[in-house]
C-alpha cells in the first residue's frame, strides 16, 4: 500500500494522562488531522481531480485509517491525548474518515483546504509560507473616526468573498493612524467566511509566483498584505509589485487580492534630483518619473487615512479607556501626546496602556 499519509505518533503512556478525560475521541481528531495534513495528496486531488487509479489508492488508505480508528477507540490500553474543541475542518475530516470515500475526501479539500490552510487564518511569507498560531485579534471597534474608509474597505472585501470583482487596495496616510489595524481587523471579522491574511514581507516579493501557485487551488480567499510600502527608484521589489498588480506572464488567481499600506501616496522615495528640469526636452526623463509615480495608480481603491487632530485623539483615548474623559485624564492624555509623540491612534493606545 502506498504511503500517502504520515505515520502516527506512538500513544502516550497512561501515567501522563488524566484519568477523568474521555477515552478515544482525541485520537479521532488526530487521525482527522492526518487527512487534513496530507498536503501532496490534497494538491494532486485539487489540481488533477480523481482518476480511477488514485481513487482506489485513496479508498485503501481510508479503509486502513478507519480500521485504526476503530482499534484506538476500543482498546483498553489507550486513553485520551488531551481534550480540545475540534475545528469545523476536523469535524468534516472525521466524517470522511468514518463514513466517506475518495469523492468525500476530494470534497473535504475543496471546502476546507489542507494542512495549515485548514487550521490557521494568518500567515507570513518571506519565500516560505509560515502559519501564525496567535494572530492579532484586533477588530474594527479599535478604529475611531474612519467610518467612511472602513465601510469602503469592507465593501470591497465582501465583494471579493462573494466572488464578485474586487479592487487591489492601498491604505495611505500618516503613521500610527490605524491603516495596519484596519487590515488585520479584516481577518478577525471575516476568517469564519474563509478569508485568510498572508503578510508578504519584503524578501517574499521575489517569490510571488511560487506563492500564487500554492494558493491558486485552495478554496479560501487570500489577502496578500504588504505593510508600510516604500520603494527606492531601483528597488527590485517595485517591479515585482508592479507585475502583481498589472499582470505578468503568470496570472493572479481569482482567490487572491492585494491590500497594501504606506505612508507615501506614490510608494516611491523621491528627491528633487529625480525630477526633470522645467523645459527638459528629454522624454525619457519624464517617462521614468511617470513610471515611478504611477505605481499607486495600479491600486483600484485608494483609501486615505488623514492625520489625527486633538479631537480624534481624545475620542480614541476615551474609547480605549471605556469611559468619558474627566479633565485630569484629558490633560494627562494631551501632555502624553505633546511630549514628542504627536496625535495618532498609536499614541492613544500607548497612553491607554500607560494610564491603566
Amino acid at each position: 500500500m502506498s504511503n500517502l499519509f504520515p505515520p502516527l505518533p506512538e500513544p502516550p503512556r497512561r501515567a501522563l494522562l488524566e484519568a477523568d478525560l474521555p477515552r478515544g475521541e482525541p485520537w479521532g481528531w488526530l487521525l482527522a488531522g492526518v487527512l487534513l495534513g496530507a498536503e501532496a495528496l490534497a494538491r494532486k486531488l485539487l489540481t488533477q481531480g480523481l482518476s480511477p487509479g488514485l481513487a482506489q489508492v485513496v479508498q485503501d488508505e481510508l479503509l486502513a485509517l478507519r480500521q485504526r480508528l476503530h482499534v484506538l477507540r476500543t482498546s483498553d490500553k489507550l486513553s485520551s491525548f488531551g481534550l480540545r474543541e475540534p475545528s469545523p475542518a476536523e469535524l468534516a475530516a472525521l466524517e470522511v474518515l468514518e463514513h466517506g470515500d475518495a469523492d468525500g475526501l476530494l470534497e473535504l479539500y475543496r471546502q476546507h483546504g489542507y494542512g495549515p490552510f485548514a487550521r490557521h487564518s494568518a500567515y507570513l511569507f518571506e519565500g516560505r509560507l509560515e502559519a501564525v498560531a496567535n494572530p492579532d485579534p484586533v477588530d474594527f471597534s479599535a478604529l475611531v473616526g474612519f467610518e467612511r474608509q472602513i465601510a469602503a474597505l469592507r465593501t470591497n472585501v465582501e465583494r471579493f468573498l462573494s466572488g464578485q470583482p474586487a479592487l487591489p487596495t492601498l491604505l495611505y496616510g500618516a503613521r500610527g493612524c490605524g491603516k495596519s489595524t484596519a487590515v488585520k481587523a479584516l481577518r478577525s471579522t471575516y476568517a469564519s467566511q474563509g478569508l485568510r491574511l498572508v503578510e508578504v514581507l519584503y524578501r517574499g516579493l521575489g517569490h510571488l509566483p511560487h506563492l500564487l501557485e500554492t494558493l491558486r487551488p485552495l478554496p479560501q480567499k487570500f489577502l496578500l498584505y504588504l505593510d508600510d510600502l516604500a520603494f527606492s527608484a531601483e528597488d527590485p521589489g517595485f517591479h515585482q509589485l508592479k507585475a502583481l498588480l498589472e499582470g505578468a506572464v503568470y496570472q493572479r488567481p481569482s482567490n487572491v487580492l492585494v491590500v497594501a499600506t504606506s505612508n507615501r501616496r506614490n510608494l516611491i522615495n523621491e528627491s528633487w534630483a529625480d525630477r526633470p528640469e522645467p523645459g527638459d526636452n528629454d522624454p525619457a526623463a519624464w517617462d521614468t518619473l511617470q513610471n515611478k509615480l504611477a505605481l499607486a495608480d495600479r491600486f483600484g481603491l485608494v483609501l486615505t487615512f488623514p492625520p489625527f487632530d486633538q479631537q480624534s485623539f481624545l475620542r480614541t483615548v476615551s474609547y480605549l479607556l471605556g469611559r468619558e474623559l474627566d479633565d485630569a485624564t484629558r490633560q494627562a492624555a494631551l501632555r502624553f501626546a505633546q511630549e514628542g509623540r504627536g496625535f495618532s491612534g498609536r499614541t492613544a493606545r500607548q497612553f491607554a496602556d500607560w494610564y491603566r
